[in-house]
């Protein structure tokens, strides 16, 4: 357990130095008066205490990617640890601290519009249209799965549609609610849920004394790496353990609700490092039952599968059903924000004004048609939850190559007197994925175009050195203005 306590270590220091150093180079103004008061309307924005903020976002960004995304990426042995911890504190919480104070500096305005303002109005166009996309993905993904453990674990009679239109249902009134009724009463209490899983398997550890593998004891045990290379699939796989470009479309539900620039640190930056925590203590679980060691077989076990198998080996039975429980809360605060999102995206774009319920209703009425299209797709084709995961995990790490590139351009702009060379922060991890995805949609024998390692290598690799170029030339020319066409 060396490794894993150097790793929980390294994040908790990440957040205190990095975190301050990151805040630095945003230059916080607390003075400032926030979207909270400026654009206060009863719905979207009013101010909230900073712990229910933090707490929210937590929920928000988590899912089940810290907990299923991490067990998947145990399967690629004990590299999963240093990706979580690396990328979490260099990659993921910059990520999700820039794009969220930029909102918030934006009058709390949506990703699409921080993307279209340092990169253009085509960029502007083309994300408002995949990221309604994506959110709609995110809402199909995270009520298949908690119908499902709901439905496998508590009602096996039961028809499983009984707890779609349950879901479906409540995210519908989350999504139309103004965002103090529900959502900030309720999810402070799913956050501790989700942080009280996490602490019970650092208990079990203690208590039962399972051996965690270490990082000398081989970084990669995946069993099918012949088809599965670690690089760029394990950085697919555990996903929002490090970074997510979902996130980013979250973050500017609670700069819409932050009463001062100070918070962004604890908010944005704090947990994004809470959720690399959590995805961290799973991973090593799920490392144990992937290792020799292991009790049972766990070949082709899937992420809620290994769930309920932890569960079930270390917990009692109370304690195993309130884990599965926050797992399903997990799913369930993650979806009716991504479609409460999609709502706030066509509500930016088409100027539409969101206090009254009417022009709501206008928007989610057709974003939950979509949804349930889908989710009926999902549920009836043999392979339709596989085809919508596999979609949603490369458009989720691909938004964040488009928001980590404009954050890139907003320091480049921004700070170009204070701090000039700010940039290279997010530049070298917007590089990194844009490898990463390239590769994924390249090689992937399932979603992409299948061809051989060496040739995704090669082409992902020329794809990465132009966009490197492209900006080292938008560079020279030392634009004034805060578009990427100046």
């Amino acid at each position: 357990m060396i490794s894993f306590c150097i790793g929980i270590a390294a994040l908790i220091l990440g957040y205190f130095i990095y975190g301050k150093f990151i805040e630095k180079i945003f230059v916080v103004d607390p003075n400032r008066t926030t979207p909270a008061y400026t654009k206060q309307d009863g719905v979207d924005y009013m101010p909230l205490k900073p712990w229910r903020i933090f707490l929210i976002q937590f929920l928000n960004i988590a899912g089940v990617g810290p907990i299923c995304g991490a067990i998947m990426g145990a399967k690629f042995g004990t590299a999963s640890y240093l990706w979580i911890v690396l990328g979490s504190i260099f990659a993921g919480a910059v990520h999700d601290y820039l794009s969220g104070m930029m909102s918030l500096r934006d009058d709390g305005c949506s990703l699409p519009e921080i993307h279209g303002k340092y990169m253009g109005t085509f960029v502007r166009q083309l994300m408002r249209a995949f990221m309604i996309f994506l959110m709609i993905l995110v809402g199909v993904v995270f009520v298949n799965t908690p119908a499902t453990l709901l439905n496998t674990h508590f009602t096996p009679n039961w028809n499983i549609y009984i707890w779609v239109v349950i879901i479906l249902s409540y995210y519908l009134i989350a999504t139309l609610m103004p965002i103090d009724k529900i959502i900030g009463k309720i999810y402070p209490v799913f956050g501790f849920l989700l942080f009280g899983m996490a602490l019970a398997i650092v208990a079990a550890f203690i208590y039962h004394r399972p051996h965690i593998p270490e990082l000398w004891e081989g970084l990669n045990n995946h069993a099918y790496t012949s088809t599965n290379p670690i690089f760029p699939m394990m950085f697919i796989s555990i996903a929002c353990g490090a970074i997510s470009g979902f996130h980013a479309t979250q973050s500017p539900l609670m700069a819409r609700c932050m009463t001062n620039e100070k918070q962004g640190r604890p908010i944005f930056y704090g947990a994004m490092i809470s959720e690399g925590i959590v995805a961290l203590i799973w991973a090593a679980a799920a490392s144990y039952f992937f290792g020799p060691d292991s009790p049972v077989q766990t070949a082709g076990l899937s992420g809620p599968a290994m769930v309920g198998l932890i569960a079930n080996t270390w917990f009692t039975p109370v304690i195993c059903v309130i884990t599965i429980l926050g797992v399903i809360s997990a799913s369930v605060t993650s979806g009716d924000t991504a479609l409460r999102s999609a709502r706030l995206i066509v509500a930016d774009f088409l100027h539409i004004e969101q206090k009254s319920i009417s022009k709501r209703l206008i928007i989610a009425v057709p974003l939950f048609l979509v949804t349930g299209t889908l989710l009926v797709f999902s549920l009836t084709h043999k392979e339709g939850f596989e085809i919508i995961w596999r979609y949603f995990g490369w458009a989720n790490q691909l938004l964040s190559v488009f928001t980590l590139w404009s954050i890139t351009f907003y320091l480049a702009i921004e700070n170009k007197k204070k701090y000039p060379y700010s940039y290279l922060l997010t530049l070298i991890p917007a590089l990194f994925m844009t490898m990463v995805c390239s590769t994924f949609i390249i090689m992937s024998t399932n979603t992409g175009l299948q061809l051989s390692a060496q040739w995704s290598y090669l082409m992902a690799g020329i794809v990465t050195l132009f966009c490197l170029m492209a900006f080292i030339s938008w560079l020279r020319r030392a634009p004034n203005s805060t578009s990427l066409r100046s």
